[in-house]
């Protein structure tokens, strides 16, 4: 059965002092999703155009009972056809936990305007070879995940965006207009509370650098 945990789901948080407001702005700008995704789950922050922080939580991305590193772990103890079969059944499971965990986001903020998802390394065409293949096999897992959502996102119509993590916060400085971007999320985390680790702030970056992103 998926779970989606919601962790306190509405936080206005203007970047400038004097936009101050009682409710976040996503009913009429609408926000981008922000995605920091590990293996069988992910963090969400969506973000307005300006920065502004509508929404956190932590969705699972996989039903319990199922391994959430298939490729990496419990398919290298098994013949390759049934390993190929439990990728499968992961699979699934992750593309049906996708579409539930953004669906739920809609909730909070309505107007979705795209997901950035961390970019994803060129792996062998078939799950056999994923499995195998030493590089493939420590990526798969997490490419899996990360098509889900694109794949969710792309039957709503979103726009998916793709983040470079190595780059990602200094670009979301840069679109901030902001020196210390340290600074500015031990600002969010000040006003917004716990939880607020480097998840969070991954994802936010990646929001905020998509959200600014000229439309085409």
């Amino acid at each position: 059965m998926s779970k989606v945990v919601f962790l306190e789901a509405r936080f206005p948080l203007p970047v400038k002092s004097e936009d101050k407001q009682d409710m976040p702005i996503s009913n009429k700008g609408g926000g981008i999703i922000g995605v920091s995704d590990h293996g069988g789950w992910a963090v969400f922050v969506t973000v307005a155009g300006d920065g502004t922080l509508l929404d956190r939580r932590r969705v699972d991305l996989v039903d319990e009972g199922l391994p959430k590193l298939p490729h990496h772990s419990e398919g290298q103890r098994l013949p390759i056809a049934q390993a190929v079969e439990l990728v499968e059944r992961v699979r699934v499971s992750a593309e049906k936990h996708a579409v539930l965990a953004l669906g739920a986001v809609t909730t909070a903020v309505p107007r979705i305007l795209g997901v950035a998802l961390r970019k994803c390394p060129t792996l062998p065409p078939t799950i056999a070879e994923r499995i195998t293949d030493y590089y493939a096999q420590n990526n798969a897992d997490w490419v899996m995940y990360r098509q889900a959502l694109a794949a969710a996102a792309g039957a709503r119509g979103w726009p998916v965006h793709w983040y470079d993590a190595k780059t990602v916060l200094s670009a979301a400085s840069q679109a901030l207009r902001v020196e210390n971007l340290d600074a500015h999320f031990a600002t969010v985390r000040k006003t917004i509370g716990p939880p607020w680790n480097n998840d969070h702030k991954l994802a936010m970056a990646a929001a905020i650098v998509a959200a600014t992103m000229p439309t085409t």
